[in-house]
């Protein structure tokens, strides 16, 4: 079993006034315990009050200027002294024994990683709700090797973050939106022939969104940089340990829905994009299911429309990023042509 000076919690953060104060309260109490060797705070550029909130704490504290969050991850693992980092972001509430789920897998040497699970911390509201019922199901049902953890509840070695040169900050890695930086490391590491897992004891509350704009917001961007993600890793693009066959294909459902509209005021062809929606919400059914036998909630019922919903707004970022790395490859390869000449 690791000591505490074998890790050091790394917390990334850019205009987290809100969310800092509970979220270093917790982290320091694990430090006290003496389970931590340090914290250190990433400050990726905040312009609010979080750089003077997080001087309150005894936390090192690293400052950068809008790199993004894969860059502002690595920035604080290589500023670590210990051989392993736990990285934790700055919107979540470490439980007290969240750690301590986490560093019993790494007595097996062939796991390099191991992630934990979230709690939530805004119960009181439906949508935070269904999204965090929803992501709670994927973890429960990770068990052995995975090929994926977040980044938001993860321990690594310090060794294997060196060797496949820590998260990417190029294709994957998004200023100030949600990227698919953890997911690219997740199966990077599994290609080097690494072992994860995933731990759903280990906990650390959530503050899910409670807006709906700024949820599909985040999910448009979701699909922008998956597209990106898949066309890298394309043995993913049918599922993964998180998300199945079913869940990646929504969102092409959906813009095929969205391709059919027009046949709506057509007598022969009208219930094709009927047909499409109807398809749509039988794929939120079965994730709709298992959260209401899980939990005997009633109101997880409102996951299908949010599911569909969603799968349209998934759609047109991935159709986004569809332009985009078809653009992104042509430029590259006329930089190559350009070399060769």
């Amino acid at each position: 079993m690791s000591s505490s000076a074998d890790v050091t919690l790394v917390i990334p953060g850019k205009n987290a006034e809100r969310t800092i104060r509970p979220c270093l309260d917790a982290a320091v109490a694990v430090l006290d315990a003496g389970e931590l060797s340090e914290i250190i705070f990433v400050d990726d550029g905040s312009t609010d009050r979080t750089p003077d909130i997080v001087r309150e704490y005894p936390v090192r504290t690293v400052r950068l200027r809008g790199v993004g969050p894969g860059a502002a991850r690595n920035r604080g693992w290589r500023a670590a002294r210990s051989p392993l980092v736990w990285f934790v972001d700055s919107d979540c509430v470490i439980h007290r024994d969240a750690l301590r789920q986490l560093l019993p897998h790494l007595d097996d040497p062939s796991v390099v990683g191991v992630g934990g699970s979230y709690l939530n911390q805004e119960s009181e509201s439906l949508l935070a709700t269904l999204i965090h019922e929803e992501i709670r199901e994927r973890h429960l049902r990770m068990r052995g090797s995975v090929d994926y953890i977040g980044s938001f509840n993860a321990l690594y070695r310090r060794l294997v973050l060196e060797e496949v040169g820590g998260f990417d900050e190029e294709l994957f890695n998004a200023p100030g939106a949600p990227g698919a930086e953890d997911a690219d490391l997740s199966y990077r590491i599994v290609e080097a022939g690494h072992g994860l897992r995933v731990n759903a004891g280990s906990l650390v509350g959530h503050f899910h969104p409670t807006r709906l704009r700024a949820y599909l917001r985040s999910q448009g961007l979701h699909g922008f940089w998956g597209a990106r993600l898949y066309a890298l890793h394309p043995a993913r693009a049918m599922g993964n340990s998180y998300s199945t066959a079913l869940d990646h294909v929504q969102p092409v459902v959906a813009v095929g829905t969205l391709s059919t509209v027009p046949l709506l005021v057509t007598a022969s062809f009208g219930w094709v994009p009927v047909a499409f929606v109807a398809a749509l919400v039988l794929l939120q059914t079965p994730l709709t299911l298992r959260m209401l036998r899980r939990t005997g909630n009633p109101r997880l019922l409102a996951f299908i429309p949010l599911g569909v919903t969603r799968s349209f707004v998934r759609g047109l970022g991935m159709a986004r990023g569809v332009v985009y790395a078809i653009a992104d490859r042509r430029r590259r390869l006329g930089e190559t042509r350009e070399v060769q000449v």
